[in-house]
């Protein structure tokens, strides 16, 4: 009887098997704990994916507004890509790698990156678009004005004054406050890009020279 036979197994084999259940159940809860006191960034990660289904909504509240039929994460040569749009054979992608290997494919490729206002699609589309606008907060609106400010050649002054989000000619003053506002949304000390602090110096140090 299979009874019998486990009754009559040493202690010691009894002894092991408790020792070890008691051995992984000391493990697990080690990798419970570590989990939650030492993040491995999935965090940081979820958030470049809000941030993308923030964009797709934008871009397709864009393509909307200007009257274009577009498809949504549609297959192309193999790839999956987030826009399509087939009248214009025309492919968006927020995946480099995706946006390399349809570089050879028949049709124009975009890649767009998480933190760019879906209305700056117009500016990379290979086409004449309508002008347009719609609602957005107040990032948005910033993000747009400089994306414009580095497509129209302005002069470097003006330009440092759309990376503060400041009217041209603000005053040595709003200068220092619009600069402490933007350092503290963009210091990698903060959770921001490195190369974003970067060019926000670099806008406060022109525009300082410039400011009345």
């Amino acid at each position: 009887m299979p009874v019998d036979t486990l009754l009559a197994l040493p202690r010691w084999v009894y002894l092991g098997l408790s020792a070890g259940a008691f051995v992984s159940l000391c493990v697990a809860a080690t990798f419970f704990v570590a989990t939650r006191l030492f993040p491995d960034g999935n965090d940081e990660r979820g958030s470049y994916r809000s941030t993308e289904t923030r964009r797709r909504a934008e871009i397709r509240q864009y393509l909307d507004a200007i009257d274009e039929r577009f498809t949504e994460n549609a297959a192309i040569s193999g790839r999956t890509v987030a826009f399509y749009l087939p009248r214009r054979e025309v492919a968006v992608t927020f995946d480099a790698r995706t946006f390399y290997d349809l570089e050879s494919a028949p049709m124009h490729t975009i890649l767009v990156e998480h933190e760019m206002p879906g209305i700056a699609l117009g500016h990379r589309l290979p086409f004449e678009t309508p002008d347009v606008s719609f609602g957005s907060d107040t990032d948005d609106e910033e993000d747009d004005t400089e994306h414009r400010a580095r497509r129209r050649d302005l002069h470097p002054a003006e330009t440092a004054y759309a990376v503060l989000g400041l009217p041209a000619g603000a005053d040595a003053d709003d200068v220092q406050r619009a600069y402490r506002e933007r350092v503290k949304e963009v210091h990698p000390d903060h959770s921001g890009d490195e190369e974003e602090f970067k060019r926000v110096r670099e806008a406060y140090d022109t525009a300082k020279q410039h400011a009345s």
